[in-house]
């Protein structure tokens, strides 16, 4: 009879766990990172009677939950991936707005500037034209300002997001590690806290939306993560601290750092794969890197081109002089590295404005030799290394002239070179006076009165600063087909030097630091001289050399080692392709969220038909074991129906 009850009274209980774990999956079906929960049953074992082995009923084993490791694994991995996209995308998308098209963007206000030189070149003493080109070059110089304003904002906004991140990790790491502490201490009763090591999955989880890591379970049932290849970030019970550490060369950036028993080891860039963390390294350290270089570059030669022009012509003054500078751009800046301990100070300049890259440089030190990198493409310079001697003289690479200026550098020193970067930034209009504007070529031309041919002057001006204004040219052409004499004499009529030459048409004639280009075909006896100019009002040579600079190629010329000299672009191709520079990474970082965002999403869907709660089949079972319970409480009661049964027979 007691067997009986015995039955009964356990399948009543086995059944009613079974329901309250039901029950529990219905609860939190809901509830993000929820596993569904089971429990198990196994039969109690047969009692041996002369009569056979009877059944004594059913033994509730555990609870489990529904869980797959590598569905989990994937998933979160999956996420970070996601995050890394979505995070980068949404950084370019703001610098897109840096770089616009039409009248707000750069390169309009780079051709408004050009224009306004063929406005003054028509009456080159007219204050109003003047005025004009002044406040065109102040629109430009203040658009420079304000797009690399921009870039610093964008850099700020880099450096509190990480900040934030970084904070948001480390508090969930300490509570993985709490909780890998409480699972630890209940590891030795054989039955899994499973609410537990679903809330610690969650949090690994959102760690890995921050920062992809690597998980690896230990025996007693914590699990340690690791960040950057085999940096851990939690290892049982103990959480380090994840900081957002200053770059070792630029204060204005960070960088990702682990401290590890009160030192802080930076974390490689190209070892975080996944994560938001990620993808603003990845924004900060080449995408707004290269944009703030793009900008530096046309900045320094578009101010370079016009400053060099504007030396080379005369301003209204009384007397008249070379024209003073019309921008002043920022400064390239030498960063040591933290880790130096030599105190060598390089230096770097631009030597030449149409050769200058859109890069930083980095120069390294072995104890003997400098080396010196083109970050852009992680490529050494013509010429690397160079020896002490020569870096101690002066190198001339890529338009600048890199100097080591003082000091003893120790093994092992590095120092970035940022040429252009803040370029931009501090761009200024620094010319104020309308008739400090060389609109006038130092040079005028005149025809000998008797010449034959149709020449006359297709332009006229100087074209470096070996001009000698004292100093008068003159040509005698000695035949039709353009051959040609030539002098030059000073003020007290000395001839100062002489040559000849053949004149080709389409092609200047180059003599004294000027080039004289021709319209129609001189003939044999005719005469031309080269005199300075007495007059500035009316003369507009240099304006029109100034306005032709639209259509020169200035920006990132480049010299290959073989001495073959790749030619740059315009100011305005320049733009054109720093747009679409960065346009084409918009599109590809928005395509690559999507991507990533659909795979995020197709392996949670598999990690939740394995792990989550499905109603429909949970209520199937509510009633299956609603029924089975009604069942072992029939048995309990016939039980007790028999064993009163029983009583009554004893006691007649």
């Amino acid at each position: 009879m007691s067997s009986l009850m015995g039955l009964g009274t356990r399948a009543m209980f086995a059944n009613m766990a079974t329901l309250q774990s039901i029950g529990n999956n219905i609860a939190n079906a809901n509830t993000k990172g929820y596993s569904r929960q089971e429990t198990q049953l196994e039969t109690a074992g047969g009692q041996f009677t002369g009569a056979g082995f009877f059944g004594q009923g059913v033994n509730i084993t555990t609870i489990t939950r529904s869980y797959d490791r590598f569905l989990t694994t994937q998933s979160a991995a999956a996420a970070s991936v996601a995050s890394y996209d979505s995070t980068r995308a949404s950084q370019l998308s703001q610098l897109e707005n840096v770089f616009t098209l039409g009248e707000k963007g750069l390169g309009h206000a780079a051709g408004q500037l050009l224009n306004s030189f063929v406005d003054m070149a028509n009456n080159p003493s007219d204050a109003s034209a003047r005025q004009v080109v002044l406040t065109r070059a102040q629109e430009l110089s203040g658009r420079f300002k304000a797009a690399g304003e921009q870039l610093d904002a964008l850099q700020g906004g880099v450096a509190q997001d990480m900040k934030t991140a970084t904070s948001t990790v480390n508090a969930l790491a300490q509570q993985v590690a709490a909780l890998n502490k409480q699972i630890s201490a209940q590891n030795g009763t054989g039955h899994s806290p499973n609410d537990m090591l679903d809330q610690r999955d969650q949090l690994v989880a959102q760690i890995s939306s921050y920062i992809n890591v690597t998980t690896i379970p230990a025996s007693d049932g914590s699990v340690g993560l690791f960040v950057g290849g085999g940096m851990s970030l939690v290892l049982g019970g103990n959480a380090n601290t994840l900081k957002a550490a200053t770059d070792p060369y630029d204060p204005s950036k960070l960088q990702l750092a682990l401290q590890e028993g009160g030192v802080d080891r930076l974390v490689p860039g190209s070892a975080i794969a996944g994560g938001s963390i990620a993808g603003l390294m990845k924004f900060q350290n080449e995408d707004l890197t290269d944009a703030r270089n793009l900008l530096g570059q046309m900045a320094v030669s578009i101010s370079g081109a016009l400053n060099q022009q504007q030396a080379l012509g005369l301003d209204l003054g009384q007397p008249a002089s070379m024209g003073a500078p019309l921008f002043s751009v920022g400064a390239p800046k030498t960063l040591p590295a933290n880790s130096n301990s030599g105190n060598a100070a390089i230096g770097v300049t631009v030597s030449d404005f149409t050769h200058v890259q859109a890069s930083d440089y980095e120069v390294r030190y072995d104890g003997s030799d400098y080396s010196i990198v083109r970050l852009s493409d992680d490529q050494a310079v013509t010429g690397s290394p160079f020896s002490a001697a020569a870096l101690a003289a002066g190198v001339n690479v890529e338009g600048l002239t890199i100097q080591l200026n003082a000091g003893t550098p120790a093994s092992g020193d590095r120092f970035l070179l940022q040429t252009v970067t803040g370029a931009a930034q501090d761009m200024r209009t620094v010319l104020n006076d309308p008739k400090g504007l060389a609109a006038a070529s130092p040079v005028t031309a005149s025809f000998g009165a008797d010449n034959k041919g149709t020449a006359t002057v297709a332009s006229l001006g100087a074209v470096n600063n070996t001009l000698d204004r004292t100093l008068t040219a003159n040509f005698t052409f000695t035949s039709d087909t353009g051959d040609y004499n030539w002098e030059t004499v000073d003020g007290s009529g000395t001839v100062t030097g002489t040559g000849t030459g053949t004149w080709t048409a389409g092609q200047p004639i180059s003599v004294n630091g000027f080039e004289l280009k021709l319209n129609g075909v001189p003939k044999n006896t005719d005469t031309i001289s080269v005199k300075p100019t007495l007059s500035t009002a009316a003369n507009n040579g240099n304006a029109l050399a100034l306005a032709n600079l639209d259509k020169v190629a200035f920006v990132g010329a480049r010299t290959l080692p073989d001495g073959t000299l790749v030619p740059g672009k315009t100011i305005t191709d320049a733009y054109a392709s720093a747009v679409s520079s960065i346009g084409v990474r918009v599109q590809s970082a928005n395509s690559a969220a999507n991507i990533s965002s659909s795979f995020a999403a197709a392996a949670e869907s598999a990690r939740v038909n394995k792990a989550g709660v499905n109603l429909d089949e949970e209520a199937a079972r509510l009633i299956q074991f609603q029924q089975a319970y009604q069942a072992s409480a029939k048995v309990l009661q016939v039980a007790q129906t028999l064993f009163d049964t029983l009583l009554q027979a004893a006691g007649g």
